[in-house]
């Protein structure tokens, strides 16, 4: 019987070598090299930015706050519910290991800041939960995640299989490849005005995970469509499409919120229009066509932004996944 990356059985993935799929392994490798701790940066010495920043610029930032801290612990649940158990490479295993303990690192880093600042914390938490764009946003994942958390998925299925990979899109793909990145550049914005320096270094640490974290997720799910057939057809693939397109939806409303007046240079629509390009970076790294066809407003945020191979969703094999993680 061929072994694929999908396996729930309990000694399945108890042999690393020979290694089945390189570039999980190389990208576990590069996750460990990458390995950082939230201390290291002196955010202390932002305080002075923070006290001379406008009303709008430290409400943006406590609504980044607000949605980042929670939302990484979603991310775990996800791996740890929707994925690891599903997954049966050991290189794979190793991967999301590394992977769940860099999003609980990016919590701690989050709290660091919340910590350093005075940001009122009981108002960045409960934004979460009272305004009404980030709550469709956690409703959205919390819909993917809870199926995986209140039933076990069969993946031995075509509708099991379809499950993971719905999981795999709306955490990896929306989550963090689109909501993540959005965030990610208005957070490294305020360094674009000599502002909030150190901040910004402890946001390109955890820039330099997610890259990974994407890559990981977008070669699982190009890994699992070539390896089941019966996922690749049209009506499946419109609906992963419409996952992302809703997704960017939400996070235009969100940066309404975020942006309701704007700061010096930046304003929702910059934000959003961001958003729409890497929808469809997005969407491409996925094997579609582009859906927006917008440029990138922020030219500065592009090494962020590395695409991967390109496959067709429907038809191609894709047999080139590997990472080389030297050449990052």
């Amino acid at each position: 019987m061929t072994q694929t990356i999908l396996g729930t059985g309990i000694q399945e993935g108890l042999l690393l070598k020979p290694v089945r799929y390189p570039w999980a392994y190389e990208l576990y490798n590069q996750a460990v090299a990458n390995t950082w701790f939230p201390h290291e940066v002196q955010l202390g010495e932002d305080l002075a930015d923070f006290k001379k920043m406008s009303d709008e610029e430290r409400h943006a930032l406590t609504f980044l706050m607000s949605y980042f801290n929670p939302n990484e612990l979603l991310v775990n649940k996800a791996l740890a519910f929707g994925v690891y158990p599903y997954v049966g490479a050991a290189e794979a295993h190793l991967y999301l290991a590394k992977q769940m303990w860099e999003e609980a690192n990016h919590v701690m880093a989050f709290e660091y800041v919340l910590e350093t600042f005075p940001i009122d914390r009981r108002q960045a938490y409960e934004a979460h939960v009272n305004v009404p764009s980030m709550v469709a946003k956690e409703k959205f994942e919390v819909h993917y995640i809870r199926r995986m958390t209140e039933q076990t998925l069969d993946i031995g299925t075509t509708e099991g299989k379809r499950d993971f990979v719905r999981n795999l899109v709306a955490y990896n793909i929306v989550l963090e490849g689109i909501w993540f990145y959005s965030g990610f550049m208005v957070a490294l914005s305020f360094r674009q005005r000599n502002l909030l320096r150190n901040f910004a270094s402890l946001v390109d640490w955890v820039v330099r995970d997610e890259s990974l974290h994407l890559k990981f997720g977008i070669n699982l799910i190009l890994t699992v469509l070539d390896e089941n057939p019966d996922l690749r057809t049209e009506e499946f693939a419109a609906e992963i499409k419409q996952m992302i397109v809703d997704g960017v939806t939400m996070e235009e409303q969100y940066n309404r919120d975020l942006l309701p007046r704007g700061v010096l240079g930046m304003n929702a629509d910059y934000i959003n229009q961001y958003v729409r390009y890497l929808a469809d970076r997005r969407l491409e790294e996925l094997g579609f066509a582009p859906h927006y066809n917008v440029t990138n407003p922020a030219k500065w945020m592009a090494t962020a932004n590395d695409t991967l191979q390109l496959v067709n969703f429907f038809e191609s094999t894709n047999t080139s996944y590997e990472v080389d993680a030297r050449a990052r």
